[in-house]
């Protein structure tokens, strides 16, 4: 019998990941580790996270799970890029595991409808249709979308296209499989577009697209948003200085913290030795819930994922509650907070809220 309760976690630490946003996950489900130990642990055993990069690749993501399953944990938790949640999620479900998936939106997380798998964030559709409210709220209908061709970038250009042709706006395609960066400028000045949606990898190809629209007088006055929250890291801001700020992002922090929320942000703070980000919050949040499920209904794989639809933990951004939502397979957190944001033109380091539902 083990020691210690084991959690798999799954991050993104290495290229072509999002490395920084799996730092700062990692930091979230770590605090929150120590701080369950330092109460106890679980039925007096610590917890215990067993941590494998997946490097934003969802082969070694099936790896990780698979060989995570088989050193016995009783439940997986993390990642940031939703391409690899998927995959992680099947794994999962295949082979009995329970996931709680920390930071992944897309709302096709499994195939069909599954009970293993349950999640902290947002589903894009919503989050994505808020930001296209935004967009319509500053007077921008004719939108272009600079995209790769991957699951997640597909889904949020389907959900944008439909949500703005209902309120009779556009959305006009550029493949960045054909475009380069300074193609794109090219682009925005012939089809008329008022706003530049970045639907792309960093740091390439979106950092290379932000400078080379940013230095195109003939478009100097579009918009550029970045809804997945690329700029929300201090990395993104450091790449490319001033040229970093006034690109609205979707971020899912609430207005203002409460007590927990606001002690975990100082501890945070501290460990990173920068402002945390939202992802860091998710990470939290996420062995805040599996220890309650642990702590409430064992160890045990299947009673661990029959506890979803009965939690109800005091997270850093909320109560948080599963339920199922119509078209999501997963058990879902369906009220967290979300805003649009971004970094202040005058204070590039200072986050403005845009539009909060």
């Amino acid at each position: 019998m083990s020691a210690s309760v084991q959690i798999g976690v799954l991050v993104p630490l290495s290229r072509p990941g999002w490395a920084e946003s799996g730092r700062h996950l990692l930091a979230g489900l770590e605090l929150a580790a120590r701080e369950v130990n330092a109460d106890g642990g679980i039925a007096g055993k610590p917890l215990e996270l067993i941590v494998r990069d997946t490097a934003a690749d969802p082969r070694k993501a099936e790896t990780a799970v698979d060989e995570l399953a088989g050193l016995g944990v009783v439940a997986l938790a993390g990642e940031y890029h939703s391409v690899v949640a998927r995959t992680a999620a099947a794994r999962a479900d295949a082979l009995g595991v329970p996931f709680l998936c920390s930071s992944a939106v897309l709302d096709a997380l499994t195939e069909g409808p599954t009970d293993w798998v349950a999640r902290i964030p947002p589903a894009q559709s919503r989050g994505w249709r808020i930001y296209a409210d935004f967009l319509l709220k500053e007077g921008h209908s004719r939108i272009a979308v600079a995209a790769q061709a991957n699951v997640y970038w597909a889904s949020g250009t389907r959900i944008l296209r439909e949500h703005l042709a209902a309120h009779g706006g556009t959305v006009i395609d550029l493949d960045l499989s054909t475009l380069t960066p300074e193609a794109v400028g090219d682009e925005l000045a012939e089809n008329g577009a008022t706003a530049l949606l970045l639907l792309a990898g960093y740091p390439e190809p979106a950092v290379s697209i932000v400078r080379a629209v940013r230095g195109d007088r003939r478009v100097a006055g579009i918009l550029i948003g970045a809804p997945a929250g690329q700029p929300e890291l201090a990395e993104w801001a450091a790449q490319l200085g001033a040229d970093a700020a006034g690109i609205p992002f979707l971020r899912y922090l609430p207005d203002r913290f409460g007590p927990l929320g606001a002690r975990v942000g100082t501890a945070l703070r501290e460990q990173l030795a920068e402002a945390p980000s939202f992802v860091a919050f998710e990470g939290y949040d996420t062995i805040a819930v599996l220890a309650e499920a642990l702590r409430a209904h064992g160890t045990d794989r299947a009673r661990v994922a029959a506890s979803w639809p009965h939690l109800a933990v005091e997270g850093t951004r909320g109560l948080i509650r599963f339920s199922r939502v119509p078209g999501i397979g997963v058990w879902q957190w369906a009220w967290a907070p979300i805003q649009v944001v971004d970094r202040d033109p005058v204070e590039p380091a200072r986050f403005r809220v845009r539009h909060a539902p």
